[in-house]
């Protein structure tokens, strides 16, 4: 009676968390919501929040190895860069004991093969602890899935860490009057001029309008081979589900420079931006709209990553979600 109790237990963890998933809200535009891509050396850390985004979820696609400098920060995926128990000794033996366990539901012997004897009652309470372990991560996962991107309501500046505000350039997104100095730990030690801003800003719509027009060749212009190749894979699913995703009338709205520095020959720089955009889908054989609102424009807040070797053009790194 306890083992069908415990497999109707384990049946409907796995249906309630079917259900989160497929409830979990879809993003049609560029990335799908995802924080993809890397940061070099600071792929693992977190970049400084700014006055138009406090804060960056960490990458959930990255191809950066957790051996970078700066690596200790939780990275992508459900249970984050160090697995689901963690490292150390505890972390072995425990999923040991998970494997284990798995291989006996498998062949219908319980987890820990019935409930003789002490030892099969301690785990009979590791059964039940495990679940509400897994329970409370995969909410908690969700919750910060499903939470909206911050879309703050200030005026249009450029934020620069050096003090000094920047003239033309990324349009009235990060042009105007400079707003109060950001968090002390923001550093700009590539010296960002607004050329490379206005870089930014195109970029902003270049890779855009690329995806919207499914060209693969404009997005290798303007991508890593990293992003180029999640981009890519974005597109195939669209077009295996016969649906193309459109953008049109990217907007700068206002953003802020997070940090930029150097390694070796590369330069790197993190931009807070948040624009507009109408993203919506349509059906690849017909044209019907099946997704979103062409009339209704949206407002986005996010990380991008620049990246540039010396004396070649800005390129994007990474798309981190607020």
């Amino acid at each position: 009676m306890f083992r069908f109790g415990l497999r109707a237990m384990i049946a409907m963890l796995a249906v309630a968390a079917t259900l989160a998933v497929a409830a979990a809200p879809a993003d049609a535009r560029i990335g799908g919501g995802f924080s993809s891509g890397s940061r070099g050396s600071r792929s693992f850390t977190a970049p400084p929040s700014t006055s138009t985004a406090p804060s960056a979820s960490p990458f959930q696609r990255t191809t950066a190895q957790p051996g970078q400098p700066g690596f200790g920060q939780s990275g992508g995926g459900l249970f984050g860069g160090r697995g689901f128990f963690g490292g150390g000794l505890f972390g072995g033996l425990a999923a040991g004991f998970l494997g284990a366990g798995l291989f006996g539901l498998l062949f219908g012997h319980g987890m820990f093969g019935g409930l003789g004897g002490i030892f099969s009652f301690l785990g009979l309470l590791f059964q039940v602890g495990l679940i509400a372990f897994i329970a409370m991560a995969l909410w908690r996962y969700f919750q910060r899935r499903n939470q909206p991107a911050y879309a703050g309501g200030n005026p249009m500046y450029r934020d620069a860490p050096g003090g000094t505000g920047m003239g033309s350039g990324l349009g009235s997104g990060l042009g105007g009057s400079r707003a109060p100095a950001g968090p002390a730990q923001r550093s700009d030690t590539v010296g960002i001029t607004g050329l490379d801003y206005d870089a930014f800003e195109r970029t902003l719509g270049d890779v855009q309008a690329a995806y919207s027009n499914e060209d693969i060749g404009a997005l290798r212009a303007k991508l890593t081979p990293e992003m180029l190749s999640y981009f890519s894979e974005d597109l195939a699913q669209n077009a295996s589900r016969g649906v193309i995703n459109r953008v049109s009338d990217v907007k700068l709205l206002n953003g802020d420079l997070s940090e930029a520095w150097r390694e070796g020959g590369t330069d790197y720089a993190t931009v807070a931006m948040r624009f507009s955009l109408h993203d919506w889908m349509i059906d690849r054989t017909n044209g019907q709209v099946v997704d979103g609102d062409p009339s209704r424009p949206q407002e986005v807040t996010e990380f991008w990553t620049f990246r540039r070797s010396a004396g070649g053009p800005w390129i994007l790194s990474a798309i981190q979600q607020v």
